[in-house]
């Protein structure tokens, strides 16, 4: 009997197993995760769960899976080599054979050099962390957040809704650039100004200050920070170290795992998934890797459907899709942010309600908006279909009322 291995038991490879066995995949199928949970919904974990408004949701039970799809969830369980000759994972409890492998095992966070061991800096992963920092965050506190991307907002955000005194440092001098371009990125990164949010950009942290517990930052520009937590918060990394050795092809440039348009990667009968993927996308023309919650999520689909009926492959292609939520205002992005070539279509970018258009020619090939929820899918669904300028003037000229 064939089997099916997955590892990474979070949201990609959930939907994975799900979607092989929606497949009429009858083999075995072995899910190896290393974390104590199954899959859960992360974007909690920097917003609602952290400020304790809202459980975090699991996004399936371990027994249903077992009982009721016949998986084999193998929990706390961390995958330590891959041998392609004999087509076996290697762990921390065993060796585990398969037929076909698919790759999800995600992203840890990057720590930058330097960072000592003091009590009251961490990251933000896991439940376990989201718990942790939930703790720190009292009224009054100071929190120095390392990194003003999508996590770290979200984390000054719960931070100021929890009473504490948040400040942000970033070693760029715009933020989000890779995620939304760098003029979007300004607009976005005003709003931490407008919430009272100190934001200190092009600066680093030179010094942590403590003897056991985090006191305090010196800035690069010699600025003194009390800070009770430090946050770190500056991007994450493929988690793709057990691979080293393996012979997979992986990217230069951040080793992810390099696929072909079908999640395959250089090994036979090896696919990936999430946030490692690093793959050719027909809808936007371009080879990108993407961690966020949808594309993890479809291209987990994708990856198992693909792995368990190898003779009716598809590609997977994809607008991709993100929000984030600052201040209780909602953030929207769809597409890609690969060109400079940014129109404000509708509001501005000191505003809190905007529509921002990224142009490749006069095809549309990203968005962000801040505040029009109504708006973002017809944005994504004109991207997939080539949209150009008249098409987005036409989406956003208002409907005149008899």
């Amino acid at each position: 009997m064939s089997t099916l291995v997955v590892v990474g038991s979070s949201l990609a490879g959930l939907r994975a197993v799900e979607a092989a066995r929606r497949a009429k995949f009858d083999g075995n199928i072995v899910l190896i995760g290393a974390e104590k949970h199954l899959a859960y919904d992360r974007p909690a974990l920097s917003k609602a769960s952290l400020v304790g408004t809202a459980p975090v949701e699991h996004l399936q039970s371990v027994d249903a899976l077992r009982s009721e799809l016949h998986i084999d969830v193998r929990l706390e369980t961390t995958a330590t080599g891959l041998q392609p000759e004999t087509r076996t994972v290697q762990t921390s409890t065993g060796e585990v054979a398969y037929d076909s492998l698919i790759i999800a095992s995600g992203a840890a966070p990057r720590i930058p050099s330097g960072i000592p061991a003091l009590d009251g800096i961490v990251t933000l992963r896991t439940i376990e962390d989201s718990a942790q920092l939930r703790t720190r965050l009292r009224p009054g506190a100071h929190v120095v957040i390392l990194g003003a991307g999508f996590i770290g907002a979200e984390v000054a955000s719960s931070s100021r809704l929890l009473g504490a005194m948040p400040t942000i440092i970033d070693a760029a001098p715009v933020p989000l650039v890779r995620a939304v371009g760098a003029e979007i990125g300004r607009a976005l990164a005003s709003l931490h100004g407008r919430h009272g949010t100190p934001l200190h950009l092009a600066t680093r942290v030179e010094e942590y200050l403590g003897r056991d517990r985090v006191e305090a930052v010196r800035l690069t520009t010699g600025e003194v920070l009390p800070a009770d937590v430090v946050v770190v918060g500056v991007g994450a990394a493929p988690a793709t170290g057990w691979l080293l050795g393996s012979g997979i092809s992986l990217h230069p440039d951040d080793q992810g795992i390099v696929c072909d348009e079908f999640l395959r990667t250089s090994l036979p009968g090896v696919f990936a998934a999430g946030d490692v993927a690093h793959w050719p996308n027909a809808g936007l023309d371009a080879t990108m890797r993407l961690e966020n919650w949808t594309n993890a999520a479809d291209q987990g689909v994708r990856a198992g459907t693909n792995a368990v009926t190898p003779q009716a492959m598809a590609p997977y292609r994809t607008v991709p899709y993100f929000w984030s939520d600052w201040y209780g205002q909602r953030i929207q992005f769809v597409g890609t942010a690969a060109t400079e070539d940014v129109e404000f279509v509708s509001g501005a970018p000191q505003e809190d309600r905007f529509v921002a258009a990224v142009w490749q020619g006069d095809r549309l090939v990203g968005a962000a908006t801040l505040n029009e929820p109504r708006k973002v899918m017809k944005l994504r669904r004109l991207i997939a279909q080539r949209g150009s300028r008249h098409h987005v003037r036409d989406l956003l000229t208002p409907v005149p009322q008899p």
